[in-house]
């Protein structure tokens, strides 16, 4: 039997089956990865890009494909991690723009919303690489685009976009060299396709994603503690105010509302830390303010209250003691970073706040825009220091409003050290200093240490599993027998080394004191011009990672 029409239900139960599938092969998804390293993590970070949506669904039993893909495009929005995972958010924003004014739609009507998530989804990239999920989804969608009718099911749509896909998905090796040595198709263009087959199967009743929706984690905020404002106590912090509105046709011009109209409404209220943004017509507001009564009154002359939560910030959360009111500061500098040991080098070197996280734990959109509300500030500087967390950071910063954000593109931990090698205290030219930064980072040479999981022949180097490998700079420079060996192999590689001064290493977690003393000790002997820095950074994964500059 054909589907016709399809409708919110409908719609919900295939995005659970995308979800089902996905987690069902994201392990073969993590280990399509260029670099024979276990360090894979794309099928992760889209598994969890859609639970940030089905998180926001799961609760909507309406019929209008509107309210569910309106609810599941913002969830995962914010859950997006990850290139491939943010990728996938601006896909179904992009779905969701021309799908928000329907309860129902035909195959033809969804072909035009797909088409909208083409656009979406490149536009989301300064510079799109040909060969990833992009063209996957480009291709599938702009084939089955061409071949259906008003006559067509939705069925028809799916099976013509699944098809092209998986062909589309092959061609990735012709697009881009690097996957052909390799060997492997395009990790995030093959998550693309699990949730596309997975979204048919569950259209099709051959799968139900009932797993998936029982298995998310509900969100239960710990109890606050009452006893710390008492009868004798003052207002001192105000109270955090968050809620959903949507706006109404009856109260204003929806299609064209300015969301600045709402940002200035709550300074003339006296409004802090404030972060506003529209989603179709839903505006999402978080303020501290003394009087959100006031707050939730005015902006009531937009539209109607879907959700509202206000907290007494003298009761703070967590356990944790309520923060103090402070003079906002003029800049704070934020890092993403693994290993504890690291962690607190960054805390030591300037970094007002770590975001726990880095290659196989991509923090999420939503932990950067918590951690730009924590460390607020006129200007904030943060450090991804990896390529796979840039995208999440930038658009993290496209929704935050609070304060200039500035990304720097720092796409290791190495250059991530760094840059904060120059942020000293008292700047007040923030736009020298981020110059600065990225100059810094940029002359940082950098270069993981870790042991191969599988045979491969990559930038004319054989590598067997089991051997150690250096990837410098996004090429492997040495293949060594032991991560000893490979550190020294990389140095040897490394054109004009005595232009640099600086030799740091940072130990990871699984390596012991006579290995490291050893290798310090061959560095110190080999390179006694260098000035040689060791931290025990207590990384995961890389057994070193080295710095020179």
């Amino acid at each position: 039997m054909s589907t016709s029409i399809l409708n919110g239900k409908l719609l919900k139960d295939m995005l659970i089956g995308g979800a089902e599938n996905m987690r069902s092969n994201i392990s073969e998804i993590n280990d399509l990865n260029v670099f024979p390293v276990p360090d894979g993590d794309t099928g992760t970070n889209m598994t969890l890009t859609l639970e940030g949506g089905l998180n926001s669904i799961k609760n909507v039993e309406s019929e209008s494909i509107a309210d569910v893909i309106d609810s599941f495009a913002r969830g995962a929005l914010l859950g997006a991690r990850g290139n491939s995972g943010v990728i996938l958010s601006q896909i179904f924003a992009g779905i969701k723009e021309e799908l928000s004014h329907y309860e129902r739609v035909s195959a033809t009507d969804l072909s035009l919303a797909y088409k909208r998530g083409i656009d979406k989804s490149y536009a989301s990239v300064q510079n799109p690489t040909e060969g990833t999920i992009l063209t996957v989804f480009r291709e599938a969608t702009e084939y089955a685009a061409e071949r259906i009718n008003e006559k067509s099911s939705i069925e028809d749509f799916y099976k013509l976009h699944i098809e092209e896909a998986k062909r589309s998905l092959e061609r990735t090796k012709e697009l881009l060299p690097v996957l052909r040595e390799a060997d492997v198709v395009d990790s995030g263009a093959a998550g693309y396709l699990c949730i596309a087959v997975g979204m048919y199967l569950a259209l099709t009743g051959k799968i139900k994603g009932t797993t998936t929706l029982a298995s998310l984690t509900e969100e239960k905020s710990a109890a606050p503690d009452i006893s710390r404002f008492t009868r004798e106590s003052k207002l001192e912090f105000g109270y955090c105010t968050e809620f959903l509105l949507r706006l109404t046709d009856s109260k204003v011009d929806v299609d064209s509302f300015d969301i600045e109209c709402v940002k200035e409404l709550l300074l003339s209220l006296g409004g802090e830390s404030i972060v506003a943004y529209k989603d179709g017509d839903i505006i999402k507001v978080h303020v501290h303010s003394f009087t959100p009564g006031k707050i939730l009154d005015e902006c009531q002359r937009f539209g109607e209250f879907l959700t509202v939560k206000i907290e007494n910030m003298s009761l703070g959360h967590s356990g944790e003691p309520a923060p103090k009111k402070k003079d906002r500061a003029k800049l704070s500098v934020l890092t993403v970073a693994t290993g504890e040991g690291m962690c607190s080098l960054f805390c030591e070197l300037g970094a007002d706040g770590v975001i726990s996280g880095g290659q196989t734990q991509n923090p999420s959109t939503e932990e950067f825009i918590e951690a730009f509300r924590e460390h607020d500030a006129e200007n904030i500087i943060v450090l991804p220091n990896n390529k796979n967390v840039f995208l999440a950071a930038k658009q993290a910063s496209e929704l935050y409003d609070g304060a200039n954000i500035h990304i720097i593109p720092t796409k290791t931990l190495m250059q991530g050290y760094g840059a904060l090698q120059v942020i000293t205290p008292g700047i007040t030219d923030v736009d020298v200093l981020v110059r600065n930064i990225e100059r810094a980072a940029g002359e940082v040479v950098g270069s993981e240490i870790t042991v191969a999981v599988r045979d491969v022949t990559i930038g004319g180097k054989e590598v067997h599993a089991g051997d150690y490998i250096a990837i410098t700079d996004g090429e492997i420079t040495a293949v060594a027998d032991s991560a000893e060996e490979c550190v020294i192999g990389m140095l040897q590689a490394v054109e004009n080394i005595d232009d640099y001064e600086i030799l740091t290493l940072f130990v990871g977690k699984d390596v012991g004191e006579e290995r490291r003393a050893g290798l310090t000790e061959r560095l110190e002997e080999l390179y006694p011009d260098f000035d040689v820095e060791v931290y025990i950074g207590g990384q995961e994964v890389y057994d070193y990672l080295v710095a020179l500059e």
